[in-house]
């Protein structure tokens, strides 16, 4: 279970959802299957204090029926993950950029770091959602189902920007939960939230909806999607990836974070809500990568103070700070100083909720814009554009080499390099948590300068050498500028 930690940054991007069943190409049978996701169509969640009985007879509120249904499909995930130790009593006094290179030593012991979770089970033939974070860096995944039954799971894939996972196990006739529409659910209703906390299996805990569309900056990402929805129910740690349903016993959320100056419950909890969490499932399956959609402008909630600044007749929306050159958003009109009101007819007051609207978009959706313009709106028609510009998707075998890598780079100036005594080379300017260079113990800063032993000065040359080495293990050689020496990082095939 993730705490609330500082994070700065905002990003537009999107996606589309789709209900019914996802259709992807199965690589090892070269053939299409179907993949088979129910969502229904029901209420959120029922009244306060009495409820309707199959009859049609009102009777108190009672959560057993759906506790009973949802404890079968919530399971304990274990992931194991191999990390390095150094006896050396006087490593713990390294500096953090040299401490990751003495870990290669002969004193270098290696223990297993385990860590626990829940996930959802989400169809009968054992598609499991949890999050992203129980399972990064994993080499063995377990999963526990509610009868004591244990599998090993494979990893279908991942998605850091929402913070979600999806497994499978070899298991037929699973119980499961369907998604419901995420936007139906109404703050006040009431919700369960089911998972292992403190690896207390299937435990449920009851609350309401506290609020929607939650943001709390603690996605490390480079394209975060926040819009919690967040609860009362308690969750603590261990009921990351969990489920949230409604008094019928339907998703409407993964359990993902709390916010908490100790680390335990402290009263809210936020979850991904089913809507987001769906899109991402099908892309995974269909893709093996998730499809970002980007909208191409910088924004900002409007508020009181905003509205002053900007002369605006609102205190709601969100503000256009600037439209990126190329972008979706320049192609279809909008401009600085515009105010998005509303997505495809829904309103929208806030970047969170703009998020989430657009995160569940792909490249090539047309969406329509409502603005409002010096006071009178405008609806615009959009087509959304990828990372790179087009209406393309991505599959994950077509990813380019640098993007694979998850991390931003520049090339440094003749300057720096005179200063390092190097003829060039390239910096690694921004590296998400659990990215492939950090994981082979880089750091930001972290200049190449070599690619097993050939000399690298642009960031044409550094993707050149890494796609001809495609597959193999990769040893970068570099400097960094404020610590005195050189590093190597091993980047496996």
């Amino acid at each position: 279970m993730k705490k609330l930690v500082p994070y700065l940054g905002v990003a537009v991007l999107g996606s589309a959802l789709t209900l019914g069943a996802a259709q992807f190409l199965n690589t090892e049978k070269g053939e299409p299957d179907t993949v088979r996701v129910e969502h229904v169509n029901s209420t959120p969640a029922r009244g306060a204090m009495y409820t309707v009985d199959e009859q049609g007879d009102l009777i108190p509120l009672d959560f057993t029926a759906a506790a009973d249904k949802v404890m079968h499909a919530v399971v304990h995930i274990t992931s194991t993950s191999t990390a390095s130790y150094q006896s050396n009593p006087q490593y713990r006094t390294l500096p953090d950029p040299f401490r990751q290179f003495f870990e290669q030593s002969p004193n270098t012991r290696q223990r297993p770091q385990v860590g626990t979770g829940s996930g959802v089970i989400i169809n009968k033939d054992g598609y499991i959602i949890t999050n992203n974070h129980v399972v990064a860096n994993a080499d063995d995944i377990e999963v526990v189902l509610n009868d004591n039954r244990s599998f090993k799971a494979k990893l279908v894939g991942t998605d850091p920007n929402t913070d979600l996972a999806l497994l499978q196990i070899q298991a037929n006739d699973l119980p499961y939960l369907s998604f419901v529409n995420s936007d139906d659910v109404k703050v006040g209703e009431w919700v369960l939230a089911v998972g292992n906390p403190f690896n207390l299996n299937s435990t449920v805990t009851a609350g309401i909806v506290s609020a929607k569309g939650r943001s709390i900056r603690i996605l490390d990402s480079q394209s975060p999607i926040e819009s919690f929805i967040q609860t009362d129910a308690a969750i603590n740690p261990g009921n990351s990836g969990g489920a949230l349903v409604n008094l019928n016993g339907d998703l409407i959320g993964i359990n993902t974070a709390i916010a908490s100056p100790t680390g335990s419950y402290s009263g809210y909890g936020f979850a991904v809500p089913s809507n987001l969490v769906n899109k991402v499932v099908e892309d995974l399956l269909e893709y093996g990568t998730v499809q970002r959609a980007y909208l191409g402008v910088f924004i900002r909630d409007v508020d009181s103070d905003i509205a002053a600044e900007e002369n605006l007749d609102r205190t709601n929306g969100v503000f256009v700070d600037s439209v990126m050159a190329n972008s979706a958003a320049l192609a279809a009109g909008i401009e600085e100083g515009d105010v998005i009101t509303a997505i495809d007819g829904t309103s929208i007051s806030s970047v969170p909720e703009l998020q989430e609207r657009i995160g569940r978009r792909r490249p090539g959706d047309q969406v329509s814009i409502t603005i409002d313009r010096n006071g009178r709106n405008k609806d615009l028609v959009v087509t959304l554009n990828n990372q790179n510009g087009n209406t393309e998707v991505v599959a994950v075998e077509t990813m380019g080499v640098l993007e694979r890598l998850d991390a931003s780079f520049e090339a440094i100036d003749a300057r720096t390099a005179r200063k390092l005594g190097i003829k060039g080379g390239v910096k690694v300017v921004d590296m998400p948590q659990n990215s492939i260079l950090q994981r082979s113990r880089a750091r930001e800063g972290y200049i190449i300068v070599e690619v097993n032993d050939q000399p690298v000065t642009s960031i044409e040359e550094l993707e050149t050498m890494l796609r001809k080495r495609e597959g193999k293990p990769v040893t970068l050689k570099g400097v960094y500028e404020d610590y005195p020496g050189t590093y190597y990082v091993v980047i496996p095939e």
